[in-house]
């Protein structure tokens, strides 16, 4: 089960990756609130939308591994529910580890995304985003693949959720949160990234009893996006050795 990142919906973060693995393994790609084919709720908290993920892992009926992207929703549902069996994690994204200066820098994207989203530029919003986690290698391409501009319409949602997020605090700053996962899971970063998400990376493996850390050469945060066969090689091969029975 792939649960996506902040910006995109299930489809487009994950499709590209998907396809390199449809063979081997059957893939769930649910889109959280107002995203995809999924009906809009002012609650869009941290744990709420967990709480979507982990009815939907309940759902399928049997031990489920999960893939993350960025936001850490797959470690907290690994953390809650013996229904997960496995998680992949790729470029982690712990809020807390960010210093003043990357702050300042935030504040600035977000204030202008949230101008160009009261201009209802929503398309140039999610290129204004964009800048906190991609370089611009990395935009060149999600502009070539229409990414962006397909994410624009999730722009509101995306800033009220992220509203939500910074009121009650980063969800796995707490290491109580991390240490209670108990299933293999599998630390996923590029080589490239940015300093935040190297950092993040290094301190999920040191703080989950059972993870292991993996790099993506080449990539940065937007891996499935530019290095899809790549991250799926990875994951058919942590799933397949993960999953089998003891």
């Amino acid at each position: 089960m792939f649960l996506q990142g902040s910006i995109g919906d299930g489809d487009i973060d994950w499709q590209a990756v998907v396809g390199h693995l449809t063979s081997r393994f059957t893939c769930h790609l649910p889109s959280m609130r107002g995203r995809g084919l999924s009906g809009d709720h002012p609650d869009l908290s941290f744990g709420r939308l967990v709480d979507d993920f982990l009815a939907y892992v309940d759902s399928i009926g049997e031990p489920t591994g999960l893939v993350g992207w960025s936001a850490p929703f797959a470690l907290v549902a690994a953390a809650q529910s013996d229904a997960v069996d496995a998680v992949a994690y790729f470029e982690s994204s712990m809020l807390s580890l960010i210093d003043e200066q990357e702050q300042a820098a935030v504040g600035d994207i977000l204030a202008r995304t949230g101008e160009l989203t009261a201009e209802r530029r929503l398309a140039d919003a999610a290129r204004a985003f964009a800048r906190f986690a991609f370089d611009d290698d990395e935009i060149a391409v999600l502009e070539d693949t229409g990414y962006l501009e397909a994410a624009g319409r999730y722009v509101p949602n995306l800033l009220n959720h992220l509203q939500q997020v910074m009121e009650q605090g980063d969800p796995i700053a707490d290491p109580a949160v991390l240490g209670a996962i108990s299933v293999p899971v599998l630390v996923l970063h590029g080589s490239d990234t940015k300093r935040l998400f190297a950092a993040s990376a290094r301190a999920v493996t040191d703080r989950v009893p059972n993870a292991r850390m993996q790099e993506i050469p080449g990539a940065g945060h937007a891996g499935p996006l530019t290095h899809p066969e790549a991250l799926a090689e990875a994951l058919t091969e942590f799933f397949s050795s993960a999953q089998q029975p003891a």
